[in-house]
């Protein structure tokens, strides 16, 4: 699965968390721009190894703060979970 694919099934699992309707690029802010709590960050990322079976782990979770580093770390995990499988 490429990059591009990975952003748009985030696009489709981020759409009910998007409350304030932000128009979302690579450099959206999860904490500043949408406003993102800590349990909707939870609910999010729960929503997101659902949709590609992946573990991400809550190291990981701390080092992500844009929407291009999740679609970033997203692409990796399942590349690897992919070339495990």
């Amino acid at each position: 699965m490429d990059r591009a694919e990975v952003d748009s099934r985030i696009r489709t699992q981020v759409a009910p968390f998007n409350t304030k309707g932000v128009t979302i690029a690579e450099d959206t802010s999860f904490q500043n721009d949408l406003e993102f709590d800590s349990l909707t960050v939870m609910d999010f990322v729960a929503a997101i190894e659902d949709e590609f079976d992946i573990i991400i782990s809550m190291n990981e979770q701390a080092e992500i703060e844009r929407w291009g580093q999740l679609i970033d770390a997203v692409h990796r995990l399942e590349a690897a979970r992919e070339a495990g499988a």
